[in-house]
């Protein structure tokens, strides 16, 4: 008989409040990014509250813009239950709204303080797809945005400590780990664009080989989920957006080049 162990989804009970997992990991995945962030502008002769202000307001704009994206492709569910709209800590929080919400707040802040957007957008794209890497394993201890039905003895041939072979264990069938695959898929991210910030791009395509990097990923880690928000009964709305966000920024970053917008270097210190 199989005995699995899982993980409660409540990190702290203190009776009337409750701290949850998957709040733990966005935030620790937001602070280390803050964090990292902070250390780069430092170099880049930015103020030092620079990024303390824009990711205090852009948190929780792009926390409201990643619930309304969910609910939005959900709205069947939540118009028959309005009052779950709110419960963010049982997950469902959607990545591209997060970037909306974000992107959206650093054009704003930009424009306000005279600074570049690109400049910003370049600095935050590592803090972003770490903050993401971290913040996928808020999903897993939800036992959410995992992949179909796979055997133990598969999940035990990829070598998983027995918590996450434990843990895709839901409602007696084990699951594939895709909360894992992006996890890992991020993590490589991350390093390769910490590498790619010493070969002095062009300003602003730090920023987009972020996301070009982060949506080849998602488009396909996406096709194994079983819990894809849809367009149609075969279209998932990530793999519609990571495709035409591919196609749209190959498009930007030659327009760019070609009208000269991107002359300046990621390294260069103009505002």
């Amino acid at each position: 008989m199989v005995t699995n162990k899982t993980i409660d989804p409540v990190a702290i009970d203190l009776g009337p409040i409750q701290i949850y997992w998957y709040a733990v990991m966005i935030l620790t995945g937001a602070f280390i990014g803050l964090w990292l962030a902070v250390r780069e502008s430092e170099r880049h002769g930015l103020p030092k509250d620079t990024f303390f202000d824009l990711v205090s307001i852009g948190i929780p704009i792009s926390i409201i813009f990643a619930r309304a994206y969910y609910v939005i492709f959900k709205w069947g569910y939540y118009a028959e239950h309005p009052g779950e709209i709110i419960a963010i800590w049982e997950g469902g929080l959607a990545m591209h709204g997060v970037l909306i919400g974000a992107v959206l707040t650093v054009i704003v802040y930009a424009k306000m303080q005279d600074i570049s957007f690109w400049k910003l957008a370049d600095i935050l794209a590592p803090s972003l797809i770490l903050a993401q890497a971290i913040g996928r394993w808020g999903n897993f201890i939800n036992q959410e945005a995992h992949g179909g039905p796979v055997t133990r003895g598969f999940l035990e041939g990829l070598y998983l400590p027995d918590f996450i072979i434990n843990q895709m264990y839901i409602d007696g069938t084990y699951y594939h780990p895709t909360f894992l695959y992006e996890s890992l898929w991020n993590f490589g991210g991350f390093i390769v664009l910490m590498s790619l910030r010493r070969v002095n791009l062009r300003r602003g395509e730090l920023f987009l080989s972020y996301l070009i990097y982060y949506s080849i990923g998602r488009f396909f880690i996406e096709g194994m989920r079983t819990d894809s928000l849809m367009l149609t009964e075969q279209l998932r709305v990530a793999q519609v957006i990571s495709v035409i966000l591919i196609f749209a920024v190959m498009v930007g970053i030659w327009y760019r080049r070609k009208k000269g917008y991107s002359d300046i270097r990621y390294l260069d210190n103009a505002m």
